[in-house]
């Protein structure tokens, strides 16, 4: 299965995949875009818009603190206007959060210097604070602050006490908010100074409680992702430590439970944006276990949005890179 990977394949015609994290969440790019030209209104009324669906505001949120890391004078016009807007509190405490994620890097402990973590921990702490802020202006039923609270806690030690009181109050605003639920996950990962145990436990606990359709319902996709890149050539990325990692998805009582997983996911309608995520993590399942048929299917449906799918990293190193070399695999086969 794995030599369809490594060996030379003619030339597809593939269409140019759109990086943008917005995703097909069209009303948010239009918002983001319009923000950075100066009208904070479109970010104000793109999370809005987004009424009652606690998911699809945090993931708006995040998107838009993602365009505030690189130019911010939007979002500080807006606080200057509206310093108790509730939103606009929640995306300069995700904004600090992921500038601390970027002071920090993405390479393991052992490759991370003490400067690096020491800029991790102060600008969590920052983010954490504004939003404990956030979390005082917010309406009864808004998740979003309580998310980014929870993503400051891996940086800062002193937030992270809080982890459990913060994790159910977010459940008790938003049960099956897909954001909420994947920090938990990570939080709880060994890697983050968790355990498997804990980690499967979070996510299968998620999934079980949401309604088929929920995007949190693929939450043991990232889970059993997470358990083969540490327990399988941790921080390695050779073919070797590749097929043990394809072995490990291949295994019965894996297979079995993820397809579980997939069709309750597949029963019912899903939301914006973040269902294109659970789509890479479906896709990346199909490709790494030689279901290349099945994983075209789900590869038509992405279509070309490629976003940071993040989890192919995980078997591959460069997430676009494996997504390509997946795509060309499954439709070498369809």
């Amino acid at each position: 299965m794995l030599s369809r990977f490594f060996r030379r394949r003619p030339q597809l015609e593939f269409p140019q995949f759109d990086p943008d994290p917005a995703l097909n969440d069209l009303q948010l790019r239009q918002a983001r875009d319009g923000a950075l030209a100066g009208d904070w209104q479109a970010a104000a009324r793109a999370i809005e818009d987004a009424g009652t669906n606690g998911e699809l505001r945090c993931r708006r949120i995040s998107v838009l603190s993602e365009a505030a890391v690189k130019e911010d004078a939007w979002l500080y016009k807006w606080l200057a206007e509206h310093p108790h807007d509730a939103a606009a509190v929640t995306i300069q405490a995700a904004m600090l959060s992921e500038r601390a994620g970027n002071e920090r890097g993405g390479a393991s402990a052992a490759q991370t210097s003490d400067a690096q973590f020491r800029a991790f921990a102060d600008l969590s702490a920052a983010a954490a604070e504004v939003s404990r802020r956030a979390m005082s202006l917010a309406g009864p039923s808004d998740p979003a602050p309580w998310v980014e609270f929870m993503g400051t806690m891996f940086g800062d030690r002193q937030a992270r006490r809080s982890f459990a009181a913060t994790y159910e109050e977010g459940r008790r605003r938003d049960p099956y908010n897909f954001e909420l639920h994947l920090t938990a996950v990570g939080l709880l990962c060994q890697k983050w100074g968790g355990s498997h145990e804990r980690m499967f436990d979070a996510a299968r606990g998620a999934a079980a409680a949401a309604p088929p359709g929920a995007n949190a319902v693929m939450l043991p996709f990232l889970a059993h992702f997470e358990y083969a890149l540490r327990e399988f050539g941790w921080d390695q990325w050779d073919r070797e430590t590749l097929i043990a990692r394809h072995q490990y998805l291949e295994r019965p009582d894996v297979r079995q439970e993820l397809d579980s997983w997939a069709a309750k996911w597949r029963a019912g309608q899903h939301t914006v944006g973040r269902e294109m995520t659970c789509r890479h993590w479906l896709a990346l399942y199909y490709t790494a276990t030689g279901r290349h048929r099945e994983a075209k299917v789900v590869f038509d449906e992405i279509g070309v949005y490629l976003g940071s799918p993040t989890a192919w990293g995980y078997f591959y190193g460069v997430s676009a890179r494996g997504f390509v070399a997946g795509w060309k695999v499954a439709n070498d086969a369809g």
